[in-house]
C-alpha cells in the first residue's frame, strides 16, 4: 500500500521522541507533487521550512525498487521547486537505512536489455544506468540541502544515495557496505565517483570497493564519510531536524548559493571556482538578506533573529 505522505499527524510523534524537539508533520504548505503520494517515500514537513523524507519499505528493509528509483527524481524535483522549504532531512524506516537495490524486482531489468544486436543492447543498458544516477544526482541538483540520517545497515546502492547528501549523520548501530562486486559488478550509480572526494583517501575507497567489507560507525566518522554519530535512532534524527531548522533560519539566499559553490568548487579548479563565485555573488550581494542579517546581528539578535522571504 503506497505511503501517505505529508499526514496531518495531530499530536503522533514520529520515532517515539517526546518533549520540545519531537517531530511533527503537517500538509502546510506542501506541493502538490508531495501530496499525491509515493509508493516507497513518506514525506512529511517537520518543521515551517524543513521535510522529512523518509525511504518507507521497512517490511524490505527499504530495498530499492523500481518504484523507488522513479519517485526519487519526482519527490525532489517537486522538492526543488517548494520555495517554502529550504532544508531536507533523509531518513529510513524501520530497522534499517536501506538494504541497496531489490535485486527480485530490478535485476530482471538489467538483465533483459531490448536491442536487435550488442550495440543497440548497450546503448539501451546505458540509458538505463543514466536513469538510475539521475535518482540520486537529482539531490545535489535540488539545492536545498540534504542532511542524511543513517542507522542500522547502509548496503550498495543506499551508500551512493547518502554521498549524493550535503551532511551525513549516523546512530553507533550503523554500518555501511559497497556491496556491489559481490553480485559482480562495479558501483555504477555515484559511489566511485563522490566518495574518493568525501573521504580523501583514494587507499581506503579501493579497498572498500574491491572487498565489499563492512565500515562501522566509528571508522565511518574517522574517515569523513559521517560528521557525527548518535547513541540511537532517536537522537539521530532529532539531531538531524535540528540542523536543518538552523540552516533554514538562515538567508536561503545564502545557503543555496553556498551549496551551488561547494558543489562547483569541488568538480573545478581553484581559479575557476573563484571566477564562478565572483560572477555568482555580482549578483546575489545585491540580495535585501545581507542588510537584514547584518543588522539582527547588530541588535544581538544574531542570525536566526532575521526574517528571510522564501526563494
Amino acid at each position: 500500500m503506497a505511503a501517505a505522505p505529508l499526514r496531518l499527524l495531530r499530536g503522533t510523534l514520529l520515532g517515539g521522541l517526546r518533549g520540545p524537539q519531537r517531530l511533527m508533520a503537517t500538509e502546510a504548505g506542501a506541493p502538490e507533487q508531495l501530496r499525491r503520494g509515493f509508493e516507497t517515500l513518506r514525506v512529511t514537513r517537520e518543521r515551517e521550512h524543513v521535510l522529512h523524507v523518509q525511504l518507507h519499505r521497512p517490511d524490505k528493509r527499504n530495498a530499492m525498487n523500481r518504484a523507488f528509483w522513479r519517485e526519487m527524481v519526482e519527490c525532489f524535483q517537486a522538492i526543488a521547486h517548494d520555495s517554502s522549504c529550504r532544508a531536507v532531512v533523509v531518513s529510513g524506516a524501520g530497522k534499517v537505512f536501506s538494504a541497496g537495490l531489490d535485486l527480485a524486482d530490478v535485476g530482471s531489468e538489467l538483465l533483459m536489455v531490448e536491442g536487435d544486436d550488442p550495440a543497440r543492447k548497450a546503448w539501451n543498458l546505458r540509458k538505463k544506468i543514466c536513469a538510475f544516477q539521475e535518482s540520486f544526482s537529482v539531490l545535489e541538483k535540488c539545492l536545498k540541502p540534504v542532511i542524511v540520517a543513517v542507522h542500522g545497515a547502509c548496503i550498495g546502492a543506499g551508500v551512493d544515495l547518502i554521498c549524493a547528501c550535503d551532511i551525513r549523520y549516523c546512530s553507533q548501530d550503523a554500518w555501511f557496505q559497497v556491496k556491489e562486486v559481490d553480485i559482480g559488478l562495479a558501483a555504477d550509480v555515484g559511489t566511485l565517483q563522490r566518495l574518493p572526494k568525501i573521504v580523501g583517501s583514494q587507499s581506503l575507497v579501493n579497498e572498500l570497493a574491491f572487498t565489499a567489507r563492512k565500515m562501522m560507525a566509528p571508522e565511518a566518522q574517522s574517515c569523513g564519510l559521517v560528521s557525527r554519530v548518535f547513541p540511537d535512532k532517536e537522537s539521530l534524527l532529532q539531531a538531524a531536524v535540528a540542523v536543518a531548522e538552523a540552516i533554514a533560519a538562515r538567508s536561503p539566499v545564502a545557503v543555496q548559493g553556498s551549496k551551488e559553490n561547494l558543489l562547483y568548487a569541488r568538480d573545478h579548479p581553484v581559479s575557476e571556482s573563484l571566477r564562478y563565485m565572483a560572477a555568482w555573488n555580482m549578483g546575489m550581494l545585491q540580495t535585501q538578506d545581507v542588510p537584514a542579517a547584518v543588522q539582527a546581528a547588530m541588535d544581538r539578535k544574531g542570525t536566526e533573529g532575521a526574517l528571510f522571504s522564501n526563494l
